[in-house]
């Protein structure tokens, strides 16, 4: 077949969904990843018995992963078990004051009526508003490569753009529902992965409340890394190849076409190219200047995500107070939010966010003891120094004993950290990101960056730094994106 040699370029979630979509076609299709195992950002390791998940830990939008399986005649069931997580997760707002996010809609509706009259019927009325932003949203618009406006300009769509909500912001429009500022709370917090703050991010991501809350929060067991194992046993199926342990380096252009990938193994010819690693390292570190869609002035003064310091953490008893997933509220949400946006720095009094897969999984953990993944989302750029780590390490501890009300320091067997240092080195995240861009409405759809180079005919982009955004579902949605707009051109 003319034309049909594809390289991409990364083997995380969206360069594993492009790798399938295309090899299902009849390309032939090589990923090149400098890392020894797929995954990108959504690795896996072990230490002393304990296993855990690097990255990505919520399996949130089940559907959007369901379709995709379905695509090529498969089911998420015929890789892993799939298990609904209930309670979904508790959040703490001090010491002997939390709520649980039950698993049933119903439950949840008596749970915001308890905490304010009212608030059931009005969570009703939030949620029928943001399954059809998610519907559209995810059904309609995060499909689309956003080259252009014109994909938008049809009546229907046009329509449905008058109901997202892009102009107001999130914390108005859930203020417009709930005057709690506990349930305001709650229901903001899935945005803080989304890079953002109720105040910046437009009303059109509470279609996020819809799939947290509606379609519920889920865990393959054995890990996040059972969807990562399973897509790249999927693309092996369909025939993508995939060498691992070796890194780009550079991409040979010739009269404006990439013709070949140089890694550090070799060089591999090219008939179209994905770029499905950090947007910013393909464009300024494997692609000559005049090459680039963007300037190094359009990068400095894009707004990112947070970045995130994360301790793994092995611990040799029961926790007790923790969930599946947990998440600490028992310091200012604004205040940190400000240290993370508004005044970059390194955080006072953080949020925290504890994953404990253990509780789920007897697997992840030797008996009796608990694996725990503990996140504190901070702001791109600062300064990663041991001693920091240090610092925030024994801040973590202090708080979790304070609000869990048991000693956790005196049964720690495992510690390891990772934070900006880390994700420059191994994914050469652009200022040490965690998450990608931020979803503000300057950096939406058509504003994000190119999915298509606009001076290499055939070189694309896919991942969370381009469209639709940020997320696992999101991520594969952009892979699939990208190998369509080669298979559309007629690859």
């Amino acid at each position: 077949m003319k034309n049909n040699k594809i390289v991409i370029i990364g083997a995380g979630f969206a360069g594993l969904a492009a790798a399938a979509t295309l090899a299902r076609e009849g390309m032939d299709v090589t990923v090149v990843e400098r890392h020894d195992a797929p995954g990108g950002r959504a690795r896996q390791f072990s230490a002393k018995g304990f296993t855990y998940d690097m990255g990505p830990s919520w399996y949130w939008m089940p559907d959007v992963i369901d379709r995709f399986f379905a695509d090529f005649g498969r089911k998420a069931s015929d890789y892993f078990q799939l298990e609904r997580l209930d309670p979904a997760y508790r959040i703490y707002f001090g010491r002997d004051d939390h709520v649980e996010i039950p698993a049933r809609v119903e439950d949840t509706v008596r749970l915001f009526e308890s905490m304010e009259p009212g608030a059931g019927f009005q969570l009703e009325r939030f949620l029928a508003e943001a399954e059809i932003k998610y519907k559209v949203g995810i059904g309609e618009f995060a499909n689309k490569p956003c080259l252009s406006l014109a994909e938008f300009a049809q009546p229907r769509l046009l329509r449905y753009l008058l109901s997202m909500h892009l102009l107001r912001s999130y914390r108005s429009h859930v203020q417009r529902f709930f005057k709690n500022p506990r349930l305001h709370r709650m229901l903001e917090f899935p945005i803080l992965f989304l890079g953002g703050t109720g105040k910046t991010t437009p009303a059109l991501y509470s279609l996020m409340n819809y799939g947290d809350l509606k379609l519920g929060t889920w865990y393959p067991m054995g890990g996040m890394y059972q969807l990562v194992k399973a897509m790249h046993q999927l693309a092996e199926e369909m025939g993508a190849r995939f060498l691992f342990g070796t890194e780009a380096t550079g991409i040979q252009l010739q009269g404006g076409r990439a013709v070949a990938v140089d890694t550090d193994q070799g060089r591999l010819e090219a008939d179209q190219v994905i770029g499905a690693g950090d947007y910013h390292h393909v464009e300024q570190g494997l692609l000559p200047e005049a090459a680039r869609n963007y300037s190094r002035r359009y990068w400095e003064k894009r707004t990112m995500s947070p970045s995130s310091l994360i301790y793994y953490m092995g611990v040799d008893r029961p926790v007790e107070g923790l969930r599946h997933h947990t998440l600490l509220f028992d310091t200012d949400f604004e205040t940190h939010a400000g240290e993370i946006y508004g005044n970059p720095r390194w955080p006072s009094d953080p949020c925290l966010y504890v994953s404990a897969t253990s509780k789920t999984d007897p697997s992840v953990a030797p008996e009796g003891q608990e694996n725990l993944m503990v996140l504190i989302p901070v702001a791109t750029g600062l300064e990663d120094t041991p001693e920091v780590r240090r610092h925030y390490k024994e801040r973590v501890l202090d708080r979790l004993e304070a609000v869990l009300d048991q000693p956790i320091r005196d049964h720690l067997v495992f510690s390891r950290s990772y934070a900006h240092r880390n994700f420059d080195e191994e994914y050469h995240a652009f200022k040490g990101n965690a998450y990608g861009l931020a979803n503000i409405l300057t950096q939406t759809a058509v504003l994000k960056p190119r999915m298509r180079n606009r001076k290499v005919e055939n070189l694309f982009y896919a991942g969370q730094l381009t469209v639709p955004g940020p997320g696992v579902p999101p991520s594969i949605l952009s892979g699939v994106i990208a190998a369509d707009q080669i298979l559309g051109q007629g690859a």
